[in-house]
């Protein structure tokens, strides 16, 4: 037992040495990624990084021998349409919206991605019905406002702030929390 490896249980397997970079592991890299999630270029450039770093770290070499193989990579992953960054944009908004993201947050999840600043204004901007449909989702899943089950005018204050904290608006935020309920979060009209 004393032999034991730092975190590891008694018969876990040791850790593999990372494979020495090549071009043609860095595309099945790529590949295996891009497979598994859908992801803008400088994501999959980001990940491919820290596969080499990690590799050239172990092997002795230096990370920036591998600089161009990098990025021919990611140009041909661009060039044959596995990586499209505004279609990444696109459907990621609309997840995040849905899921009741303000604009806001919408446009710093993107932009953390890698996602190009023009694209993130273009496809995070929103009319102020979609943003309040998107308030009235938050408050409601969160249980704010008019969905709490405690005193609703004690808790206005915090209600507020968590509102503001998800990246709403104040005029937003007051609406939804002080309103009734009853409006539908989908279109902002009474049921």
């Amino acid at each position: 037992m004393a032999e034991q490896d730092e975190g590891r249980g008694q018969g876990a397997r040791p850790a593999r040495a990372p494979r020495r970079i090549t071009s043609d592991y860095l595309q099945r890299a790529a590949m295996h990624y891009l497979e598994r999630y859908s992801a803008p270029a400088a994501q999959l450039r980001r990940v491919l990084a820290r596969k080499i770093v990690l590799s050239c770290r172990h092997h002795g070499e230096d990370p920036a021998l591998h600089g161009a193989a990098l990025d021919d990579v990611v140009s041909r992953c661009i060039a044959s349409g596995l990586v499209d960054d505004q279609r990444f944009a696109e459907a990621r908004a609309a997840t995040l919206r849905r899921r009741g993201r303000s604009a806001r947050a919408v446009a710093a999840t993107l932009a953390a991605k890698g996602v190009a600043r023009e694209l993130v204004e273009r496809v995070s901007s929103v009319d102020d019905d979609e943003e309040l449909a998107a308030a009235r989702k938050a408050a409601r899943r969160k249980r704010l406002g008019p969905w709490s089950r405690g005193d609703r005018a004690a808790s206005r204050q915090k209600d507020l702030a968590a509102m503001a904290r998800a990246g709403f608006a104040i005029t937003v935020a007051r609406v939804v929390i002080d309103g009734s309920g009853d409006e539908d979060a989908n279109c902002g009209t009474p049921i």
